[in-house]
């Protein structure tokens, strides 16, 4: 139904104020008079919602709708007018601003209707009177510009009536962040801060207390529609879910109230943004209370949270602890005292004095059947002997804001006159020209504050935190902290956290999450269907880590480093060799050092009896190069422990290769004498001749020469290098010696399998020849044994990690060797040591006969 007047009575004005195409003025419909006016040589114009509601008239579209019958006077837009008139006075008093020049004002009541507003608009614009017949349209708007109106949907509408006609509207009150956009409301200037900049400003504060789950609760119209939707985009930038928003309008019935409840009480967020007036609390307080609405967290707006009848509905504490935002509590000197003095306007505005008399003073002038419980007003009631919302300045800020309204005009009437001494002309400034004017003044109040908009028609957005406390049974607006939009973005926001009170009067902050945060060592996961404050916490893999509370993803550790046992921290990856610190190290250290001394004691027992018949039986010169290597075999094994190096890479498997195939060899070369020496035997064989002395050393010289050759092709071609393996163990990291070419390190084995396999045949060949004292037989045992170790060392070594690949090797090497050194030497050590009756020539060759 207001929609379809509001248009009406747009195209009426624009119909009505035309100049162009040559209609006449003819005033349309019924006149409309201002509630409070005062002449002057320029007219400032003012609409507020002077009476907050009307009564339902006839709808039935069959007749012509009666003018709305406004009802239920409101106290503050009485204070706001007051305001006007009061900067109005103080400006017609001034000598240095417009002098000469007097302001007058027409404030229209708009009972709180768009379709009202629009109607008031157009008559400040048209103004009354019936022209002449033939008289065009071509005087001035009647108002140079508009204070007003305080809701946003009903300023958004008249914005768009006189925004064509380049009439400034100046909103003390209206917020809604949509007015901004200059395409569609070109001439609306505010002087209070943008909803963009407040959602913005809560949406911070809603975060700096940690709450990430909220609920939301907004005033059904364009005011909290559209300042919801800028909470919540600037809420899902910093992380903030809601878990659901609710809208409200006071004409709701039961049922859609009923509703909001049941949404509120199964929710599970305990802290509630509310987008809403405070004529809406005027139902809601009680509704919350008979559902047992409470030990809710409320976060409000500067529309409610610092108004005192708020404070007065809530006689059950049930926004105990609400915090929100509000406009700095600024103080015009004389204001106050103008507000309170409320005589003159029975010179301004009869028609509303008396009701607004009546209304104040709870009396009537006439008293009535209806009203027999009213007293009779005497006319000489005081305001003293009051307490009511007319009496209750909290609201000072916003009546700052119609003063500076009022002023803005001046300075910018003052410019464009020429104003100096005196200003040369009283002529009305073109509007556009005066629009555009207005859009760049500059100015400081007598109290010294800054007056100016920004390319939006706003001013600098500044707030005061709010808490609302209860101290006596009564509430306390507390200012716990200030929001500058002025300010750098991490410095924006300040809250003394130590005096602010939460809901059902706790010192802690309320705890408002869809899910825990996650600690460091874990990372969140966003649960299916649900928004993003709704996740698990799931504990990051090895190897990576988060060292942070609510971690979107966890980080990998550098190659050497990785995740503690907490997944909180990189730690240097253990690094694992065969190191002679540990037991293992110390033991094959322990091993290998023994089996060096054994065969140096075995070289001296050998030495001090090597003109013995058994020393000398088995070749001395030979086994003395034997026992030689073997010592070369056991030190060559502490190559292998210790922290891998370039050189001992090197050293470790060339010395392996090139003492055990020196070592192989001599036994070799034994063996062959061996046999040599049987055939010797024979009648009519000269053999030894072909194997003597010169022989076996230049045979032994040539096998280890061909190892050698091997050794050095492959340190040239590829050599072994120490090696970081990081894929064995994913938490450590295992140093080693890389073989480099794989092809010499087989090749080297290979050779020393081959002489010891070719050794192990001609052993076990010879095994039976006649001698008593027959070597052969104890090289085919140790050969056993070297080769048995060795077929079982390559699957080992290739399935040993770390630390026990290397150990499989040392253990390999000291178990070769001990298996020579113990099948060659230690019959003969027995003999010499324990039997010397038997180290005899004629014992050796078996010629003593048998008792």
């Amino acid at each position: 139904m207001e929609s379809i007047f509001t248009l009406l009575h747009v195209v009426m004005a624009i119909i009505n104020f035309s100049s162009t195409n040559g209609t006449f003025c003819n005033l349309q419909g019924e006149p409309v008079y201002p509630t409070i006016s005062k002449d002057g040589d320029i007219i400032v114009g003012a609409i507020f919602p002077i009476h907050q509601t009307w009564k339902i008239t006839d709808v039935s579209y069959t007749v012509k709708p009666s003018a709305l019958n406004c009802v239920n006077i409101d106290f503050r837009d009485m204070q706001l007018s007051q305001s006007l008139i009061f900067a109005t006075e103080e400006i017609n008093n001034s000598s240095s601003l417009l002098p000469g020049v007097s302001l007058g004002y027409k404030i229209y009541d708009t009972c709180s209707s768009t379709t009202m507003g629009v109607k008031m608009a157009m008559a400040l614009i048209n103004g009354n009177e019936n022209s002449t017949l033939n008289e065009q349209c071509t005087k001035p708007a009647q108002v140079l510009a508009i204070i007003g109106e305080t809701q946003s949907s009903v300023s958004m509408t008249i914005a768009k009536s006189v925004g064509p006609f380049s009439i400034p509207l100046i909103s003390p009150y209206s917020t809604c962040e949509c007015l901004s956009d200059k395409r569609i409301y070109p001439s609306f200037l505010r002087t209070i801060p943008s909803d963009y900049y407040q959602s913005r400003a809560m949406a911070e504060m809603v975060k700096h207390f940690g709450w990430t789950w909220v609920g939301a609760l907004r005033r059904d119209d364009d005011y909290g529609n559209n300042g919801m939707a800028a909470f919540t985009e600037a809420a899902e930038q910093l992380g903030i879910c809601l878990e659901y928003s609710l809208s409200f309008f006071r004409t709701y019935s039961q049922e859609k109230v009923l509703r909001i409840i049941q949404q509120i009480k199964s929710s599970t967020s305990r802290v509630i943004v509310a987008f809403v007036t405070h004529l809406d609390f005027e139902i809601l307080l009680n509704v919350f209370y008979e559902h047992n609405i409470t030990g809710y967290q409320w976060v409000g707006t500067e529309s409610w949270i610092s108004d005192s009848t708020v404070a007065r509905l809530d006689k059950h504490k049930i926004l105990q602890g609400a915090i929100g935002l509000a406009i700095p509590n600024t103080t015009v000197t004389g204001l106050k005292e103008f507000i309170l003095d409320i005589n003159p306007l029975q010179s301004t505005g009869s028609g509303i004095f008396t009701e607004f008399w009546e209304a104040l003073f709870k009396c009537k002038y006439t008293v009535q059947n209806d009203s027999e419980d009213k007293t009779v007003c005497t006319g000489q009631e005081k305001l003293s002997e009051t307490d009511n919302e007319f009496t209750d300045m909290t609201l000072m800020p916003f009546f700052c804001n119609v003063y500076k309204g009022v002023y803005a005009i001046a300075h910018t009437l003052h410019d464009l006159l020429g104003c100096t001494r005196t200003c040369p002309t009283k002529k009305q400034p073109d509007p556009l020209t005066f629009l555009e004017h207005l859009k760049r003044v500059h100015f400081k109040t007598k109290d010294g504050e800054e007056v100016y908009f920004d390319k939006n028609g706003d001013p600098v957005a500044k707030y005061e935190i709010i808490n609302l406390q209860t101290v006596e049974d009564h509430h306390e607006f507390v200012n716990v902290g200030l929001y500058d939009s002025s300010f750098p973005a991490h410095n924006r926001l300040s809250v003394k956290m130590a005096s602010i009170v939460w809901a059902q009067n706790k010192d802690e902050v309320p705890v408002s999450v869809c899910s825990e945060s996650c600690p460091p060592g874990t990372r969140k996961a966003v649960q299916k269907g649900k928004p993003i404050c709704c996740f698990d916490c799931i504990p990051c893999a090895e190897g990576e880590i988060s060292n942070m509370t609510d971690s979107i993803k966890c980080e990998q550790c550098d190659q050497d480093y990785w995740s503690n046992q907490h997944r909180n921290e990189c730690v240097k990856k253990e690094i694992e060799f065969l190191s002679y610190e540990e037991t293992m190290g110390i033991l094959l250290t322990t091993v290998s050092i023994i089996g060096t001394f054994m065969t140096i004691i075995i070289a001296i027992i050998f030495f001090r009896h090597k003109n013995t018949p058994i020393v000398k039986a088995n070749n001395s010169e030979l086994s003395f190069l034997l026992l030689f290597s073997l010592a070369l075999c056991f030190l060559c094994s502490l190559t292998f422990i210790g922290r891998p190096s370039e050189w001992s890479c090197v050293l470790r498997h060339t010395a392996f290769g090139i003492t055990f195939v020196l070592c192989i060899s001599c036994v070799l070369g034994k063996t062959i004498v061996v046999l040599m020496a049987f055939k010797a035997t024979l009648p009519g064989s000269n053999v030894m001749k072909w194997f003597g002395p010169p022989q076996q050393r230049l045979s032994v010289l040539a096998f280890t020469l061909i190892q050698v050759l091997i050794c050095l092709l492959w340190l040239t071609t590829s050599p072994p290098f120490p090696f970081k393996n990081l894929k064995h163990y994913k938490e450590k990291i295992i140093l080693e010696c890389q073989l480099g070419s794989a092809i010499g390190f087989w090749a080297v084995l290979g050779y020393i399998g081959l002489l010891a396999l070719l050794c192990f045949i001609l052993a076990f060949l010879a095994r039976k020849l006649p001698d008593k004292f027959n070597e052969a037989k104890f090289i085919t045992f140790s050969m056993l044994i070297f080769c048995a170790v060795w077929i079982t060392f390559i699957p080992a070594y290739v399935s040993s990690p770390g630390k026990f690949t290397v150990a499989v090797e040392i253990f390999a090497i000291l178990a070769s060797s001990f298996g020579l050194l113990f099948c060659i030497f230690l019959p003969k050590c027995y003999v010499i040591i324990m039997k010397p009756e038997k180290n005899t020539k004629k014992q050796i060759m078996g010629k003593v006969p048998v008792n």
